[in-house]
Order: structure tokens, then C-alpha cells, then sequence
């Protein structure tokens, strides 16, 4: 599944598409009229976390990507486009991806402030709505797009190790230097992570994701499809402390 950082990636490199005008339109979507976007002007090209957003005139389409999701810029793929967007020159093309319309103004729909990857990020709300959640696994917190919008299963492994939190952790358990921690280091993750992606380094330097052995403890790694979101977790048993919550056993 696209990440945060992807999104920025794809954004930008869709700007040269705004104040453009949609020439043509194909793909095979059922869910949506996509030929609405026929004749429309693209007013600008912003993400939030894994959502990639095109504003209009009067609405927007959301694009996100799911979990094989992807595209191509002024290229196609093999298979079918999900959405082909056609311009003079160019195109902007979208695969397995769900494709919905916003009717409100943007700012109504999403929160800048939980946006790991805006400018607008706000730690102190992200600390907020942690402590509001304190039975809650780390696993499972950490990714939840109404705290972390943009962060997916790259950053739970990594950040999880970074901190030495293990991630059957609960968020009440953690001290205030452990919860502030784990928010600093989501934020810098996500930073590292979009240079390494630019780089085409990223893979380069995962220490736990998919990873075999602890680069700390150099003992296999425990593997697991962990907490409520059951996406696959690679930790230390050793080095990654499991807090808990009194009489959680």
C-alpha cells in the first residue's frame, strides 16, 4: 500500500497538471460517473496522508490506492487503467485503486494537522488523541489514519524498532517521554522515508520491515499478523519492551 511519502511524491510530480483541462477521459470504474471530469479544469493536486486529491470546480475525486494501488504519468501500463486522465499533451493514470467524489470544500473533509507528511502536523494532537486511547495496542494506534494520516505499515515496523517498542504494547502503558518519542520519531520517519523513496534507497535501510535478523540483538526477529489491523509485524522479542497496562497481564 502507497505511504504517506509516496502520495508527496505523486503530488508533486502531478503539478504540472493543474490548470489544465481534461480533454478526454477513460477507465474501467463502475463506482463512479468519471466522465464528470470531462471538460473540467484541474484546480490543484494535494494529498493527505494515502489519499491523493484533485480539486475542481465545486468538487473533488479522491484517489487511494488500497493496497496494490499505483500509477503512471504520460505512460500506461498492461493492464487497464482504473481511471485514465487525458490532457493536451499528457496523461495521469490510476490502477486498483477506489475512486470517490467530494462534494465539500476540502478544508470540511480533512484535518491538515494529522497529516504526518503537511506542514500543518500537529504533535500536541496527535498526543491528544494517543492518551484518549490508552487500552489501544502501539500496532494498531500507530496506524490509525486519525492520528498518523500517511503512515502505513513501513513506518509501524520502523518506528516500533527505532523506539524499542514492542508492538503488542499498549498506548496507556507508555511513559509521556516514550508517548512523546514515539510522535517525534513519526514525524522524522516520515521524513527519511521520502528522501530515501526519491533516493530509490528505501529498501536499503529497513532495519526491521520484512527483515530477518535484529540488527541490535542479532537473534531472528518474531514475525506476526498482530492487533486489530492484522498486518504483518517484524520485532525484537528482546530488545523491544513490551508495555502494558496494570492487570492487562
Amino acid at each position: 500500500m502507497p505511504e504517506g511519502p509516496s502520495l508527496v511524491i505523486l503530488r508533486d510530480e502531478a503539478q504540472s497538471f493543474v490548470g489544465r483541462t481534461v480533454v478526454a477521459v477513460e477507465g474501467n470504474s463502475s463506482k463512479i460517473d468519471i466522465q464528470r471530469l470531462r471538460g473540467q479544469r484541474i484546480r490543484s493536486i494535494r494529498s493527505w496522508g494515502k489519499h491523493l486529491l484533485i480539486e475542481l470546480d465545486g468538487f473533488a475525486l479522491r484517489v487511494h490506492f488500497m493496497l496494490f494501488g499505483s500509477y503512471r504519468i504520460n505512460e500506461l501500463r498492461d493492464s487497464p487503467p482504473r481511471l485514465s486522465l487525458q490532457f493536451e499533451p499528457g496523461e495521469l493514470n490510476f490502477y486498483a485503486c477506489s475512486l470517490a467524489w467530494i462534494e465539500q470544500p476540502l478544508a470540511e473533509v480533512y484535518d491538515w494537522r494529522s497529516d504526518i507528511m503537511s506542514e500543518h502536523w500537529s504533535p500536541a494532537r496527535a498526543l491528544k488523541k494517543l492518551r484518549a486511547m490508552p487500552g489501544t495496542l502501539v500496532c494498531d494506534a500507530v496506524l490509525d489514519q486519525t492520528v498518523f494520516a500517511g503512515a502505513g505499515n513501513i513506518f509501524k515496523n520502523e518506528v516500533l524498532f527505532r523506539t524499542r517498542i514492542h508492538p503488542l504494547s499498549q498506548v496507556g502503558a507508555l511513559s509521556p517521554y516514550k508517548l512523546r518519542e514515539l510522535v517525534t520519531q513519526m514525524r522524522a520517519y516520515g521524513g527519511e522515508f521520502l528522501a530515501w523513496k526519491q533516493a530509490h534507497v528505501l529498501r536499503q535501510h529497513w532495519l526491521a520491515h520484512t527483515r530477518a535478523i535484529c540488527p541490535r540483538c542479532r537473534i531472528p526477529f518474531s514475525r506476526g499478523h498482530l492487533g486489530r489491523t492484522q498486518r504483518r509485524s517484524f520485532f525484537c522479542e528482546r530488545c523491544q519492551k513490551r508495555y502494558v497496562l496494570p492487570g492487562s497481564g
